[in-house]
């Protein structure tokens, strides 16, 4: 029976002597005198080899990421992985790799160009601190995905083919369906205030969402993983954020319990709770003074900024640290123009709606929505739209409660949480206007 890496010292200790099986890829080969170790990599991590010319063991071709199986005797070694090594009896190949590969995986992967990681995805996942990426934004979802539901929210699956865009504005990818025209679908903002007037009332879902914009920025993908949550009967957006804290305490919470060496790998740490309750809520006015007045106080002052872009981020971020000790934001009372039709009104100028901002960056947009068909009819024209583009919401016709959400963008909070320097790295087959493979 196998036995994976990690469990062999403990295997050790309660069967001494006994043979064990293990699988995995060849991650290093050293020969000294007359042994040879190899560092054998599972999905649990490494486990060290020893081949002894004694057992006469017929390793004539091993190249480095081939596959193998192994029967031997596990022996403690400090010195070892995990302070146990294996003294090998038998070796066999699953699979035997070309001995040319693009990089070696056992490198430091920093010193590889982005682009080859990207080309050779299959290959690069095989390195440890790479796969580190997505075993954190597995712990991501798993963690959002619990707390909702401990919270009574419904996880719902929603359509990608949509017949127009519930953004207002942000390109659509063109779809041929049979004989009509429909779109990828920007996010499942509609099925959300559907499912919450159905009487469901908290509902969430975790799936792609696809942006058709032409940008090539460390911070953009034209498909990423959105994290959805829409609740009924809210008073205002500060019912969201009072939510996005709890969801967020929790994620990082989960991500420290069960990632610490992953976040060793990466030199990063999560916020604690106190941290994650500390992060300010600033009206958008006021947050923009901030950001001008941190600008102006720096070493070089920059040009006064007139919208919440990605440098009053990264500034926002900076005063809170300093100021609240926490790198968490939340603006809130966004203006009019810049939001959604469906934004519910906090007057004439101003909305219900928030962004959370982290570590410089945006992760997440949401707040209250219009559920009064007649008033959201009233706001079309303003958005250059008409009643027969919003077909989905004659539902709330028959009655829908105040409501409100949001999303979290999963690549980029996976992003800052480990220091990545581009999203392309958090997304496993990243999409952008070049590439389309693998």
């Amino acid at each position: 029976m196998r036995v994976l890496a990690k469990d062999i010292a403990q295997a050790c200790r309660d069967r001494p002597g006994e043979t064990l099986e293990v699988y995995g890829w060849v991650h290093r080969i050293r020969e000294l005198g007359g042994v040879t170790f190899i560092i054998l990599r599972d999905r649990s991590g490494m486990l060290q080899l020893l081949l002894s010319e004694a057992e006469k063991v017929d390793i004539s071709g091993l190249t480095l990421e081939s596959v193998i199986q192994v029967r031997g005797v596990p022996t403690l070694n400090e010195k070892a992985p995990g302070g146990v090594e294996l003294r090998v009896h038998t070796l066999e190949y699953s699979a035997r790799s070309a001995p040319d590969l693009p990089y070696q995986v056992n490198a430091d992967i920093g010193k590889i160009g982005l682009e080859a990681v990207l080309d050779h995805r299959a290959l690069s996942l095989r390195n440890p601190k790479i796969r580190a990426i997505f075993k954190v934004q597995s712990t991501i979802i798993e963690a959002f995905s619990r707390y909702l539901r401990g919270q009574d929210f419904t996880e719902i699956k929603t359509s990608k083919l949509v017949g127009g865009g519930t953004e207002g504005g942000a390109e659509l990818f063109e779809v041929a369906y049979f004989d009509k025209k429909m779109y990828l679908a920007q996010s499942p903002q509609i099925y959300k205030q559907i499912m919450v007037a159905s009487g469901l009332e908290r509902v969430f879902e975790v799936a792609p969402a696809y942006r058709a914009e032409k940008h090539d920025t460390p911070r953009h993908l034209n498909e990423y993983v959105s994290l959805d949550v829409e609740m009924a009967f809210i008073a205002s957006e500060k019912d969201l954020i009072a939510l996005e804290k709890g969801l967020l305490s929790h994620i990082f919470s989960e991500v420290a319990r069960k990632n610490a060496e992953e976040l060793a790998l990466w030199k990063a740490q999560v916020p604690d709770a106190q941290a994650v309750e500390r992060a300010p809520i600033i009206p958008y006015e006021e947050a923009l003074s901030i950001a001008n007045g941190v600008s102006a106080s720096g070493k070089k002052p920059g040009p006064r900024i007139f919208d919440i872009n990605p440098e009053a981020e990264r500034l926002l971020c900076e005063w809170a640290l300093q100021e609240k000790g926490t790198d968490l934001v939340f603006v809130n009372e966004f203006p009019r123009r810049y939001r959604p039709f469906y934004t519910y009104p906090l007057d004439a100028t101003r909305t219900m709606s928030f962004d959370a901002l982290f570590r410089g960056l945006e992760i997440t947009t949401g707040g209250r929505r219009q559920h009064d068909y007649k008033a959201l009819l009233e706001v079309l024209p303003k958005f250059g739209l008409k009643e027969e583009t919003i077909a989905g919401y004659r539902a709330f016709q028959y009655g829908c409660p105040p409501h409100g959400g949001f999303a979290v963008g999963c690549e980029r909070l996976t992003q800052k949480i480990l220091g990545l320097s581009n999203i392309k790295e958090a997304s496993l087959f990243p999409r952008d206007r070049k590439r389309i493979a693998p």
